[in-house]
């Protein structure tokens, strides 16, 4: 319990990394935690793709780029980029994507991998331009983009310290 407690602590949202690919064995420990994240009655409404393919990656930061209004890669560098989806069938399908989001970016500090939530999801994939993207993929079915987890190793200095926590984060009803 007290390793769990101290990664929740310590991962931080990472914004520059190193171009080498994560280890297979790394990305398959994140991607199994994604798979055991909370979802309403258990109907597992989100799919996780994972995207290395340099190509691909690159069109996916190009298209997140134009809804963020800039030229920069909003992908921070990150060679991989989890897209979770989720279901719109399910009325909690972007709860159930936030919470996957979660166990992915703190699965993937326990193994040493850098992560960062990336928003224009919804976006990217209500476009035009997603849905040919999803169809590509073979995912058929009406899903919302919930985020973009990216993932990589940190880049020399890229890791923030936590700032302090508020004082009145809890309210106690007793």
């Amino acid at each position: 319990m007290e390793s769990t407690l101290k990664d929740l602590k310590e991962r931080r949202s990472i914004r520059a990394y190193k171009a080498e690919q994560i280890k297979e064995e790394e990305l398959q420990k994140i991607l199994e935690a994604g798979t055991y994240a909370p979802t309403g009655m258990g109907m597992q409404s989100p799919k996780i793709v994972v995207v290395q393919d340099k190509e691909t990656r690159d069109y996916l930061s190009e298209l997140n780029a134009k809804y963020l209004g800039s030229d920069s890669d909003p992908f921070y560098g990150a060679p991989t980029v989890l897209v979770v989806l989720a279901s719109k069938d399910r009325p909690t399908c972007v709860e159930d994507g936030s919470l996957v989001l979660g166990n992915l970016m703190n699965a993937a500090y326990a193994v040493g991998v850098g992560s960062c939530w990336i928003h224009r999801a919804r976006e990217v994939f209500g476009s035009e331009e997603g849905k040919a993207l999803l169809k590509k993929w073979g995912i058929e079915g009406d899903y919302v983009g919930v985020g973009h987890c990216i993932l990589g190793y940190p880049a020399d200095g890229a890791v923030p310290q936590a700032k302090p926590r508020k004082d009145d984060y809890i309210v106690y009803v007793r």
